[in-house]
């Protein structure tokens, strides 16, 4: 495990939920060529002990351990927080486990919204919870990954957009309410990542749907990103104590005119949107 003097105060050891494939697993990748030692926590064994095995090959003596949960189920999150804090307290947790999905709105039912309520917003407001005040005490840099929909939401992304949205809100208060003794919250907001499924994944849902809610984003005009890339992108503005990271770039101007005037921000959406 790093010493002190090899990383700086707030980045010694992390703590990367959905951390067996995907961004998450990009992630845990991206803090350990940081120098941080990592903790690992997903769901599904099988995947998790092989994103373990790569990982202790790759970085030895950087991978602090790996724990087995489901984060939507209600003190999953606090439990692995006090376990991974037996090695050595947390100062760099990121909440990238998630879900998305494709449907209208008015046909998702309530369960479906709590389905992706509870991994998306209830898992990271917990995980907050749990780090409390002496996390922030020590400059915890707290990464909440969201998407292009936290801050806006096109149509056919089912409880997608509803679930995410309160990250903005729950990033903001952390940063009112915590960012005065330390606390660093960074929220990440980047469009479809690309990925060997981009182009199947939501057959199923989104059959009866137009055809941009096939594809990645909901048809969004963007180039797919790649989670390596990103990976860097986020762990390198969290360590910069970044508030807000958003991939496009060029997305913050939607966002920005969608505040200022609703009917042109969706005007707006409806052009960046393949609808």
């Amino acid at each position: 495990m790093p010493t002190p003097s090899d990383q700086p105060e707030t980045c010694r050891h992390a703590l990367v939920t959905g951390a067996s494939a995907g961004l998450g697993l990009a992630i845990a990748h991206a803090a350990a060529r940081a120098g941080m030692a990592v903790t690992l926590v997903a769901r599904d064994v099988g995947r998790l002990e092989a994103a373990y095995d790569r990982l202790t090959t790759l970085y030895p003596g950087q991978v602090a351990g790996r724990h087995s949960a489901d984060l939507s189920e209600a003190g999953a999150p606090t439990h692995v927080v006090r376990e991974a804090q037996r090695e050595a307290p947390l100062d760099f947790v990121c909440h990238a486990a998630g879900l998305s999905t494709r449907g209208r709105i008015v046909e998702t039912p309530r369960s479906e919204f709590e389905r992706l309520m509870a991994i998306n917003f209830f898992a990271a407001a917990e995980l907050a919870t749990a780090l409390g005040e002496p996390f922030a005490e020590r400059g915890g840099r707290l990464v909440l990954i969201g998407s292009l929909a936290t801050r806006v939401a096109p149509a056919y992304l089912g409880a997608y957009p509803a679930s995410k949205h309160p990250l903005s809100a729950l990033a903001q208060q952390l940063r009112m309410e915590l960012g005065p003794v330390g606390l660093k919250p960074l929220l990440v907001m980047p469009g479809p990542l690309a990925r060997k499924d981009g182009g199947t994944r939501y057959d199923t849902q989104a059959e009866g749907l137009p055809e941009a809610a096939r594809r990645p984003g909901g048809g969004a005009k963007v180039k797919a990103i790649d989670p390596d890339w990103l990976a860097d992108r986020i762990v390198q503005a969290a360590i910069a104590g970044k508030s807000e990271l958003i991939v496009p770039a060029k997305a913050r101007l939607l966002f920005a005119l969608s505040q200022l005037s609703p009917a042109l921000g969706d005007w707006l959406l409806r052009r960046y949107m393949r609808v």
